[in-house]
Protein backbone atom coordinates (compact mmCIF):
# COMPACT_ATOMS: atom_id res chain seq x y z
CA UNK A 1 0.00 0.00 0.00
CA UNK A 2 1.48 3.34 -1.01
CA UNK A 3 1.84 5.62 1.97
CA UNK A 4 2.67 9.25 2.52
CA UNK A 5 6.08 10.77 2.59
CA UNK A 6 6.31 12.03 6.20
CA UNK A 7 7.88 15.34 7.19
CA UNK A 8 10.77 13.35 8.72
CA UNK A 9 12.01 12.90 5.13
CA UNK A 10 12.50 16.66 4.59
CA UNK A 11 16.04 18.02 4.50
CA UNK A 12 16.44 20.77 7.16
CA UNK A 13 16.31 24.45 6.22
CA UNK A 14 13.72 24.22 3.43
CA UNK A 15 11.19 26.83 2.36
CA UNK A 16 7.81 25.16 2.92
CA UNK A 17 4.20 25.85 1.98
CA UNK A 18 1.99 24.18 4.62
CA UNK A 19 -1.79 23.76 4.18
CA UNK A 20 -3.62 23.48 7.51
CA UNK A 21 -7.30 23.63 8.49
CA UNK A 22 -8.11 26.12 11.24
CA UNK A 23 -11.62 26.86 10.00
CA UNK A 24 -13.26 28.12 13.18
CA UNK A 25 -16.54 29.21 14.72
CA UNK A 26 -17.08 32.97 14.53
CA UNK A 27 -19.22 34.43 17.32
CA UNK A 28 -20.20 38.10 17.25
CA UNK A 29 -17.46 38.71 14.71
CA UNK A 30 -14.77 37.11 16.86
CA UNK A 31 -12.89 34.00 15.74
CA UNK A 32 -13.06 31.24 18.37
CA UNK A 33 -10.15 29.10 19.46
CA UNK A 34 -10.40 25.35 18.82
CA UNK A 35 -8.52 22.08 19.02
CA UNK A 36 -7.52 22.53 15.38
CA UNK A 37 -5.11 25.35 16.21
CA UNK A 38 -3.40 23.24 18.87
CA UNK A 39 -3.11 20.21 16.59
CA UNK A 40 -1.60 22.06 13.63
CA UNK A 41 0.74 23.94 15.97
CA UNK A 42 2.34 20.56 16.75
CA UNK A 43 3.21 20.07 13.06
CA UNK A 44 4.57 23.61 12.67
CA UNK A 45 6.57 23.36 15.90
CA UNK A 46 8.27 20.24 14.60
CA UNK A 47 9.07 21.94 11.29
CA UNK A 48 10.49 24.99 13.07
CA UNK A 49 12.84 22.72 15.02
CA UNK A 50 14.40 21.80 11.66
CA UNK A 51 14.99 25.44 10.64
CA UNK A 52 12.39 25.53 7.90
CA UNK A 53 10.95 28.84 6.65
CA UNK A 54 7.18 28.38 6.62
CA UNK A 55 4.26 29.98 4.81
CA UNK A 56 0.86 28.70 5.86
CA UNK A 57 -2.29 28.40 3.75
CA UNK A 58 -5.71 28.02 5.38
CA UNK A 59 -9.37 28.83 4.75
CA UNK A 60 -12.23 30.26 6.78
CA UNK A 61 -15.90 29.89 5.84
CA UNK A 62 -17.19 30.14 2.29
CA UNK A 63 -18.09 33.13 0.14
CA UNK A 64 -21.55 34.32 1.11
CA UNK A 65 -21.38 33.00 4.69
CA UNK A 66 -21.07 35.12 7.86
CA UNK A 67 -17.98 33.09 8.77
CA UNK A 68 -16.17 34.09 5.56
CA UNK A 69 -13.66 36.44 7.22
CA UNK A 70 -9.99 37.33 7.14
CA UNK A 71 -7.40 35.12 8.87
CA UNK A 72 -5.88 38.03 10.78
CA UNK A 73 -7.32 36.84 14.11
CA UNK A 74 -6.32 33.26 13.30
CA UNK A 75 -2.68 34.38 13.17
CA UNK A 76 -2.88 35.67 16.75
CA UNK A 77 -4.58 32.52 18.06
CA UNK A 78 -2.09 30.34 16.21
CA UNK A 79 0.87 32.31 17.57
CA UNK A 80 -0.42 31.69 21.14
CA UNK A 81 -0.57 27.94 20.54
CA UNK A 82 2.80 27.93 18.84
CA UNK A 83 4.40 30.23 21.41
CA UNK A 84 6.17 31.73 18.42
CA UNK A 85 5.44 34.81 16.29
CA UNK A 86 3.14 34.29 13.30
CA UNK A 87 3.25 37.09 10.74
CA UNK A 88 0.10 37.75 8.70
CA UNK A 89 -0.28 39.24 5.24
CA UNK A 90 -3.71 40.22 3.90
CA UNK A 91 -2.94 38.73 0.50
CA UNK A 92 -2.61 35.13 -0.71
CA UNK A 93 -0.80 35.08 -4.04
CA UNK A 94 -0.45 38.71 -5.11
CA UNK A 95 2.58 40.99 -4.94
CA UNK A 96 2.21 41.66 -1.22
CA UNK A 97 2.19 37.93 -0.45
CA UNK A 98 5.12 37.21 -2.76
CA UNK A 99 7.15 39.96 -1.17
CA UNK A 100 6.47 38.59 2.33
CA UNK A 101 7.33 35.05 1.18
CA UNK A 102 10.56 36.37 -0.34
CA UNK A 103 11.54 37.83 3.04
CA UNK A 104 11.05 34.53 4.91
CA UNK A 105 14.05 33.37 6.94
CA UNK A 106 14.54 29.98 8.62
CA UNK A 107 12.38 29.93 11.76
CA UNK A 108 9.79 32.36 10.34
CA UNK A 109 6.08 31.56 10.13
CA UNK A 110 3.84 33.54 7.79
CA UNK A 111 0.09 33.05 7.50
CA UNK A 112 -1.31 34.02 4.11
CA UNK A 113 -4.83 35.42 3.72
CA UNK A 114 -7.93 33.18 3.51
CA UNK A 115 -7.23 30.97 0.48
CA UNK A 116 -10.94 30.89 -0.41
CA UNK A 117 -10.71 34.58 -1.26
CA UNK A 118 -8.63 33.55 -4.30
CA UNK A 119 -10.19 32.91 -7.68
CA UNK A 120 -9.66 29.28 -8.59
CA UNK A 121 -9.52 27.79 -5.06
CA UNK A 122 -13.17 26.70 -5.34
CA UNK A 123 -15.04 24.88 -7.00
CA UNK A 124 -14.12 21.19 -6.93
CA UNK A 125 -12.29 20.06 -10.06
CA UNK A 126 -9.67 17.49 -11.04
CA UNK A 127 -6.18 17.93 -9.52
CA UNK A 128 -4.70 18.57 -12.99
CA UNK A 129 -7.14 21.48 -13.45
CA UNK A 130 -6.43 22.84 -9.98
CA UNK A 131 -2.68 22.70 -10.67
CA UNK A 132 -3.20 25.27 -13.45
CA UNK A 133 -4.84 27.91 -11.23
CA UNK A 134 -3.06 31.22 -10.63
CA UNK A 135 -2.77 30.32 -6.94
CA UNK A 136 -0.72 27.18 -7.64
CA UNK A 137 1.25 28.55 -10.59
CA UNK A 138 2.23 31.66 -8.62
CA UNK A 139 3.10 30.10 -5.26
CA UNK A 140 4.58 26.70 -6.19
CA UNK A 141 7.87 28.10 -7.63
CA UNK A 142 8.47 30.02 -4.38
CA UNK A 143 8.84 26.87 -2.26
CA UNK A 144 10.98 23.76 -1.97
CA UNK A 145 8.11 21.53 -0.88
CA UNK A 146 4.42 21.39 0.06
CA UNK A 147 3.17 19.90 3.33
CA UNK A 148 -0.47 18.77 3.36
CA UNK A 149 -1.74 18.80 6.95
CA UNK A 150 -5.44 19.59 6.39
CA UNK A 151 -6.96 16.12 6.80
CA UNK A 152 -10.34 17.59 7.71
CA UNK A 153 -10.53 19.24 4.26
CA UNK A 154 -9.04 16.26 2.40
CA UNK A 155 -12.42 15.37 0.88
CA UNK A 156 -12.41 18.65 -1.07
CA UNK A 157 -10.76 18.85 -4.49
CA UNK A 158 -9.71 22.49 -4.01
CA UNK A 159 -6.58 24.09 -5.45
CA UNK A 160 -4.74 24.42 -2.12
CA UNK A 161 -5.46 20.77 -1.29
CA UNK A 162 -4.83 18.93 -4.59
CA UNK A 163 -3.13 21.43 -6.94
CA UNK A 164 0.23 21.80 -5.25
CA UNK A 165 1.04 18.09 -4.80
CA UNK A 166 0.46 17.75 -8.53
CA UNK A 167 3.38 20.05 -9.39
CA UNK A 168 5.86 19.87 -6.51
CA UNK A 169 7.35 17.63 -3.82
CA UNK A 170 4.61 16.88 -1.31
CA UNK A 171 4.71 15.53 2.24
CA UNK A 172 2.08 14.67 4.86
CA UNK A 173 2.09 16.71 8.06
CA UNK A 174 1.55 15.09 11.45
CA UNK A 175 -2.17 15.87 11.63
CA UNK A 176 -2.73 14.38 8.18
CA UNK A 177 -0.75 11.27 9.10
CA UNK A 178 -2.29 10.72 12.55
CA UNK A 179 -5.90 11.40 11.55
CA UNK A 180 -5.62 9.15 8.51
CA UNK A 181 -4.13 6.31 10.54
CA UNK A 182 -6.69 6.52 13.37
CA UNK A 183 -9.76 6.85 11.16
CA UNK A 184 -8.84 4.19 8.63
CA UNK A 185 -8.21 1.79 11.53
CA UNK A 186 -11.91 0.93 11.57
CA UNK A 187 -11.56 -0.54 8.08
CA UNK A 188 -7.96 -1.73 8.11
CA UNK A 189 -7.24 -3.09 11.56
CA UNK A 190 -8.21 -6.41 13.09
CA UNK A 191 -9.37 -6.00 16.69
CA UNK A 192 -9.33 -8.76 19.26
CA UNK A 193 -12.91 -8.38 20.41
CA UNK A 194 -16.15 -6.60 19.51
CA UNK A 195 -16.08 -3.32 17.57
CA UNK A 196 -18.76 -0.78 18.53
CA UNK A 197 -19.80 2.36 16.72
CA UNK A 198 -21.87 5.03 18.46
CA UNK A 199 -23.78 6.99 15.83
CA UNK A 200 -25.64 10.16 16.68
CA UNK A 201 -25.95 13.63 15.26
CA UNK A 202 -28.55 15.08 12.94
CA UNK A 203 -27.92 13.64 9.46
CA UNK A 204 -29.44 10.41 8.18
CA UNK A 205 -27.52 10.80 4.91
CA UNK A 206 -24.23 10.36 6.82
CA UNK A 207 -25.36 7.46 8.97
CA UNK A 208 -27.00 5.15 6.42
CA UNK A 209 -23.88 4.59 4.28
CA UNK A 210 -21.72 4.14 7.39
CA UNK A 211 -23.86 1.21 8.59
CA UNK A 212 -23.86 -0.40 5.15
CA UNK A 213 -20.16 0.06 4.46
CA UNK A 214 -18.96 -1.08 7.87
CA UNK A 215 -21.12 -4.14 8.29
CA UNK A 216 -18.05 -6.39 7.91
CA UNK A 217 -16.14 -4.51 10.59
CA UNK A 218 -18.56 -3.18 13.21
CA UNK A 219 -20.43 -5.60 15.47
CA UNK A 220 -22.77 -3.16 17.24
CA UNK A 221 -24.15 0.25 16.27
CA UNK A 222 -25.58 2.30 19.16
CA UNK A 223 -27.90 4.95 17.73
CA UNK A 224 -29.01 8.27 19.19
CA UNK A 225 -29.69 11.90 18.35
CA UNK A 226 -31.95 12.78 15.44
CA UNK A 227 -30.73 9.71 13.58
CA UNK A 228 -31.70 7.35 16.41
CA UNK A 229 -35.18 8.85 16.53
CA UNK A 230 -35.63 8.45 12.78
CA UNK A 231 -34.75 4.76 13.11
CA UNK A 232 -37.33 4.44 15.91
CA UNK A 233 -39.93 5.93 13.58
CA UNK A 234 -38.93 3.37 10.95
CA UNK A 235 -39.51 0.73 13.63
CA UNK A 236 -43.12 1.87 14.04
CA UNK A 237 -42.84 4.14 17.09
CA UNK A 238 -44.65 7.49 17.15
CA UNK A 239 -41.46 9.56 17.46
CA UNK A 240 -39.02 10.92 14.89
CA UNK A 241 -41.18 13.67 13.47
CA UNK A 242 -41.20 17.46 13.87
CA UNK A 243 -43.05 19.10 16.75
CA UNK A 244 -43.01 22.69 18.01
CA UNK A 245 -40.40 24.67 16.04
CA UNK A 246 -38.20 21.79 14.89
CA UNK A 247 -37.47 21.06 11.24
CA UNK A 248 -34.99 18.21 11.53
CA UNK A 249 -37.15 15.14 11.01
CA UNK A 250 -39.92 15.25 8.42
CA UNK A 251 -37.84 16.26 5.40
CA UNK A 252 -35.25 13.57 6.23
CA UNK A 253 -38.03 11.01 6.69
CA UNK A 254 -39.40 11.88 3.26
CA UNK A 255 -35.94 11.56 1.69
CA UNK A 256 -34.65 8.48 3.52
CA UNK A 257 -37.65 6.49 4.74
CA UNK A 258 -36.99 3.55 2.41
CA UNK A 259 -33.31 3.45 3.35
CA UNK A 260 -34.04 3.63 7.08
CA UNK A 261 -36.54 0.78 6.86
CA UNK A 262 -34.19 -1.31 4.70
CA UNK A 263 -31.21 -0.82 7.04
CA UNK A 264 -33.35 -1.65 10.06
CA UNK A 265 -34.53 -4.85 8.43
CA UNK A 266 -31.09 -5.92 7.20
CA UNK A 267 -29.06 -5.07 10.32
CA UNK A 268 -31.60 -5.30 13.13
CA UNK A 269 -29.47 -7.72 15.16
CA UNK A 270 -26.61 -5.21 15.17
CA UNK A 271 -28.53 -1.98 15.72
CA UNK A 272 -29.14 -0.77 19.28
CA UNK A 273 -32.00 1.75 19.42
CA UNK A 274 -33.03 3.98 22.34
CA UNK A 275 -35.62 2.52 24.72
CA UNK A 276 -36.18 5.84 26.49
CA UNK A 277 -35.77 9.51 25.56
CA UNK A 278 -35.43 12.78 27.48
CA UNK A 279 -37.27 16.07 26.94
CA UNK A 280 -37.86 19.31 28.81
CA UNK A 281 -40.96 19.36 31.03
CA UNK A 282 -43.21 22.33 31.81
CA UNK A 283 -40.90 23.39 34.66
CA UNK A 284 -37.79 23.40 32.45
CA UNK A 285 -36.52 20.19 34.03
CA UNK A 286 -35.27 17.04 32.32
CA UNK A 287 -38.04 14.46 31.98
CA UNK A 288 -37.69 10.92 30.62
CA UNK A 289 -40.24 8.76 28.82
CA UNK A 290 -40.18 5.19 27.57
CA UNK A 291 -40.21 4.93 23.77
CA UNK A 292 -42.76 2.11 23.85
CA UNK A 293 -46.26 3.56 23.81
CA UNK A 294 -45.12 7.19 23.69
CA UNK A 295 -46.55 9.73 21.28
CA UNK A 296 -44.09 12.58 20.74
CA UNK A 297 -45.44 15.93 21.89
CA UNK A 298 -42.28 17.93 22.49
CA UNK A 299 -38.72 17.73 21.15
CA UNK A 300 -36.52 14.96 22.54
CA UNK A 301 -33.10 16.29 23.43
CA UNK A 302 -31.21 13.23 24.69
CA UNK A 303 -31.45 9.49 25.12
CA UNK A 304 -32.81 8.40 28.49
CA UNK A 305 -30.87 6.96 31.44
CA UNK A 306 -31.73 3.34 30.64
CA UNK A 307 -30.47 3.73 27.05
CA UNK A 308 -27.33 5.57 28.18
CA UNK A 309 -26.48 2.78 30.65
CA UNK A 310 -27.16 0.09 28.05
CA UNK A 311 -24.86 1.84 25.53
CA UNK A 312 -22.18 2.38 28.19
CA UNK A 313 -22.24 -1.36 28.95
CA UNK A 314 -21.84 -2.18 25.23
CA UNK A 315 -18.90 0.25 25.00
CA UNK A 316 -17.24 -1.17 28.14
CA UNK A 317 -17.25 -4.60 26.49
CA UNK A 318 -15.53 -3.43 23.27
CA UNK A 319 -12.06 -3.80 21.79
CA UNK A 320 -12.62 -0.71 19.64
CA UNK A 321 -15.10 2.16 19.86
CA UNK A 322 -15.76 4.73 17.15
CA UNK A 323 -18.01 7.66 18.08
CA UNK A 324 -19.54 9.79 15.33
CA UNK A 325 -21.96 12.46 16.45
CA UNK A 326 -23.54 13.10 19.84
CA UNK A 327 -26.52 11.34 21.43
CA UNK A 328 -28.15 14.57 22.57
CA UNK A 329 -27.89 18.33 22.93
CA UNK A 330 -24.85 18.04 25.20
CA UNK A 331 -24.19 21.80 25.18
CA UNK A 332 -27.12 21.96 27.63
CA UNK A 333 -26.05 20.16 30.82
CA UNK A 334 -29.55 18.80 31.33
CA UNK A 335 -29.30 16.85 28.07
CA UNK A 336 -25.66 15.76 28.14
CA UNK A 337 -26.16 12.50 30.05
CA UNK A 338 -26.20 10.15 27.06
CA UNK A 339 -23.14 11.67 25.35
CA UNK A 340 -21.19 12.00 28.62
CA UNK A 341 -21.96 8.47 29.85
CA UNK A 342 -20.80 6.95 26.56
CA UNK A 343 -17.65 9.10 26.55
CA UNK A 344 -16.94 8.09 30.18
CA UNK A 345 -17.34 4.41 29.37
CA UNK A 346 -15.07 4.84 26.34
CA UNK A 347 -12.43 6.71 28.37
CA UNK A 348 -12.41 3.98 31.03
CA UNK A 349 -12.49 1.02 28.64
CA UNK A 350 -9.32 -0.73 27.60
CA UNK A 351 -10.02 -0.17 23.91
CA UNK A 352 -8.90 1.62 20.77
CA UNK A 353 -11.14 4.69 20.47
CA UNK A 354 -11.80 7.48 18.00
CA UNK A 355 -14.16 10.33 18.90
CA UNK A 356 -15.45 12.88 16.38
CA UNK A 357 -18.12 13.98 13.99
CA UNK A 358 -20.01 17.24 14.29
CA UNK A 359 -19.12 18.99 17.53
CA UNK A 360 -18.70 15.81 19.55
CA UNK A 361 -15.02 16.54 20.18
CA UNK A 362 -16.18 19.69 22.00
CA UNK A 363 -18.01 17.57 24.57
CA UNK A 364 -14.62 16.15 25.60
CA UNK A 365 -13.47 19.65 26.57
CA UNK A 366 -16.80 20.83 27.93
CA UNK A 367 -17.03 17.97 30.42
CA UNK A 368 -13.33 17.91 31.36
CA UNK A 369 -12.33 14.55 29.97
CA UNK A 370 -8.63 13.82 29.63
CA UNK A 371 -7.85 13.75 25.92
CA UNK A 372 -5.24 11.05 26.61
CA UNK A 373 -7.99 8.60 27.62
CA UNK A 374 -8.96 8.32 23.93
CA UNK A 375 -6.78 6.99 21.11
CA UNK A 376 -7.80 9.88 18.87
CA UNK A 377 -10.11 12.85 19.05
CA UNK A 378 -10.53 13.70 15.42
CA UNK A 379 -10.87 17.29 14.24
CA UNK A 380 -12.40 16.07 10.98
CA UNK A 381 -16.13 16.14 10.20
CA UNK A 382 -16.93 15.47 6.56
CA UNK A 383 -13.62 13.71 5.98
CA UNK A 384 -14.30 11.43 8.97
CA UNK A 385 -17.65 10.38 7.47
CA UNK A 386 -16.10 9.85 4.02
CA UNK A 387 -13.28 7.74 5.42
CA UNK A 388 -15.68 5.60 7.45
CA UNK A 389 -17.79 4.89 4.38
CA UNK A 390 -14.74 4.05 2.31
CA UNK A 391 -15.11 6.99 -0.07
CA UNK A 392 -11.74 8.12 -1.41
CA UNK A 393 -10.31 11.32 0.05
CA UNK A 394 -8.81 13.21 -2.87
CA UNK A 395 -6.46 15.22 -0.62
CA UNK A 396 -5.07 11.98 0.79
CA UNK A 397 -4.81 10.21 -2.57
CA UNK A 398 -2.91 13.07 -4.20
CA UNK A 399 -0.30 13.07 -1.40
CA UNK A 400 0.17 9.33 -1.78
CA UNK A 401 0.46 9.30 -5.56
CA UNK A 402 2.71 12.34 -6.04
CA UNK A 403 5.83 11.71 -4.09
Amino acid sequence: MTTFRPIDDLEPGQRLLVRIDVNAAVEDGTVQDSRRFARHAETIRELLADDHAIAVLAHQGRPGEDTFVSLEEHAEIFADHLDHPVAFVSDTCGEEALSAIDDLEPGDVLLLENVRMCDGELPEEEPETKAKTDLVRTLAPEFDAYVGDAYSTAHRSHASIVGFPHVMDAYAGRVMEQEYTAITAVRNRAFDGPVTMVLGGTKAEDTIPIVEQLDDTVDRFCLGGVVGELFLRADGHTVGYDVADTSLFDHQWDDYRDDLERILEAYRDRLRLPTDLACEDDDGERAEVAVEGTTKERPFLDVGAETAERYADVVADSAAVFIKGSLGVFEDERFADGTVMVLSATAEADCFSVVGGGDTARAVELYDFDENDFSRITIAGGAYVRALTGDPLVGVDVLKSHH
